[in-house]
């Protein structure tokens, strides 16, 4: 483990002592860590950011000139337009602390995910000033949930990230909530989950954070994690943006039966890199709903 990221863990350790954590229009996050189901380590190792698994599984084939490449993205926008721009973000969790929001619109980037929960027992403990400091210095942002299908339901899950920071609102700003689905930290690939029982996973996630929230969720993934555990036994596509998950110069073949991407996390380095698939307003139109 390198000394930044020991440095990250013994950060968010120390925050695990502040019982709540304030958040944008007044609610609270309790700064609670679901444990292992097998050990009994601290809530840092619980803590798994978006794309970690999938690093770890395909590994980030990521280059300087790879993203060069993926920042001129080029591609067919949400109503099936070609596209010649893009606009620039990045996603943190717990494990970059308190970030430098000016440093990073200083660099160009306008958007921002933020980790909120896991399970239904993880929360991010830097989720107010993470949450709240990209939108005070300008950015639109959403948050993330990243799942664990084995442990409850997708309703629950649903409904523990809507009350713990995924919520949605209608002020320009603000991005539909995503599902971080990837591959499983804690053992098997699909969460012991047949792709049936996956897909049904899913839909009951993406159903409930509708019927709370009056938004499709959008859906992090990538192809190959898709394809063997979910595979074709639900299609999405007509009511949620994909986020896709390559490190390469290109998004590449997409999961089932999404013809285009909405947004592409490209690399992890320096941090996790994002390219929305349009314009400028394009992304205002999809926090606006």
């Amino acid at each position: 483990m390198s000394t930044s990221r020991r440095g990250r863990r013994s950060a968010l350790l120390a925050a695990l002592a502040v019982p709540t954590v304030a958040l944008l229009l007044g609610s609270t996050v309790p700064a609670t860590a679901e444990p292992s189901p097998t050990t009994s380590a601290s809530a840092i190792d619980q803590d798994h950011e978006l794309g970690s698994q999938i690093r770890r599984v395909e590994g980030d084939q990521s280059t300087p000139d790879t993203r060069k490449a993926a920042e001129r993205a080029r591609g067919t926008d949400a109503i099936g337009q070609q596209v010649d721009a893009s606009v620039a973000g990045i996603d943190v969790s717990g494990h970059q602390g308190n970030v430098d929001w000016a440093n990073w619109w200083n660099q160009g980037k306008r958007f921002a995910y933020v980790k909120a929960t896991e399970g239904t027992g993880y929360t991010n403990p830097y989720f107010a000033q993470q949450y709240n400091g990209s939108y005070n210095i300008g950015m639109i942002r959403g948050s993330y949930h990243f799942a664990l299908p084995d442990r409850s339901s997708g309703a629950q899950q649903a409904n523990y990230f809507v009350d713990h920071g995924g919520g949605w609102s209608r002020d320009g700003k603000t991005l539909p909530g995503a599902a971080d689905l990837e591959y499983n930290p804690y053992g098997a690939t699909c969460y012991g989950k047949s792709q049936a029982a996956m897909g049904a996973w899913i839909r009951d996630f993406h159903d409930t954070y509708h019927a709370r929230t009056g938004r499709w969720p959008v859906f992090y993934t990538s192809t190959s994690w898709w394809s063997q555990c979910v595979g074709t036994s639900q299609q999405f596509a007509s009511t949620v943006p994909l986020w896709v998950a390559r490190y390469a110069s290109a998004p590449g073949t997409l999961p089932y039966n999404w013809g285009f991407y909405t947004f592409w996390q490209y690399s992890s380095s320096p941090i996790d890199q994002n390219v929305f698939n349009g314009a400028y307003d394009r992304l205002q139109a999809l926090a606006n709903g």
